[in-house]
């Protein structure tokens, strides 16, 4: 695979798979443009980077914020012109029970997971169309395949994005954009590891593989949508997950 010359939008990129995607894109030749809320660990992260001979400029956007995805799509374009692939891995979840799920958790749980993709979309898909062609990779979860337990808000949203990939994909085809998902399991992320230990514990049970997945893991899936290795391949869904939901 070879990104030399391509301009690489990844969300969540600040850090877990997003980073993990933005560094393994960058290895390959892209020039590669994180984005996520936190600055400090995004410019953080673009640093290393280019200390390692890649190229990255970090963005700061909040997904909530249909204003700043705008001011993202304003930067991106005076910065490089274009846009060749766009990674959506940002995204947010916390096991609750659903009758404790009060106003504000089920508004950023739904913001953040399916509202933010939309808005991301309604702003670089027109860009993408102009553009005649271009990848698109939505990351979602395989909650939104299955269900999962004290997650079913995060499940709908995440459902949502699947639904989304499939519909975008059948919009796109005739540009020579590609819409695909991947659908990570229990990945071992920062966000993951803020869960109790007993979840932990029942997670890794549940597995097949009795391990949790790597972030470079999904990485490597997320970088293979967006390749011309899947230049024949869209409105798909690949789960990474150890085998803890087996989806036809």
């Amino acid at each position: 695979m070879n990104f030399k010359d391509k301009v690489v939008l990844v969300t969540g990129g600040a850090s877990g798979i997003g980073l993990c995607t933005a560094q393994g894109l960058a290895e390959l030749g892209a020039d590669v443009l994180l984005a996520d809320i936190n600055a400090e660990a995004g410019e953080k992260a673009a640093a290393d980077i280019r200390s390692h001979g890649g190229k990255a400029q970090f963005f700061k956007v909040d997904l909530t914020d249909a204003a700043s995805i705008k001011s993202l799509k304003e930067q991106v374009l005076a910065s490089r012109g274009r846009l060749d692939v766009l990674a959506n891995v940002a995204g947010w979840g916390h096991i609750q029970p659903f009758v404790e799920n009060d106003d504000a958790f089920v508004n950023k749980v739904m913001a953040l997971n399916l509202r933010g993709p939309i808005e991301l979309l309604r702003a670089f898909f027109p860009v993408l169309i102009e553009q005649k062609g271009g990848k698109v990779v939505m990351v979602s979860s395989d909650a939104g395949r299955v269900g999962s337990l004290g997650e079913s808000v995060y499940s709908a949203a995440k459902g949502g994005v699947i639904a989304f990939t499939k519909a975008l994909a059948r919009e796109g085809a005739r540009y020579n954009i590609n819409v695909n998902c991947v659908c990570p399991g229990p990945t071992d992320t920062p966000l993951l590891r803020s869960e109790p230990e007993k979840f932990l514990e029942a997670f890794v049970k549940a597995i097949p593989m009795r391990r949790f997945g790597k972030p470079s893991e999904v990485a490597d899936a997320i970088i293979f949508m967006a390749s011309n290795r899947a230049d024949y391949i869209t409105g798909q869904v690949l789960s990474v997950n150890g085998g803890i939901a087996m989806v036809g």
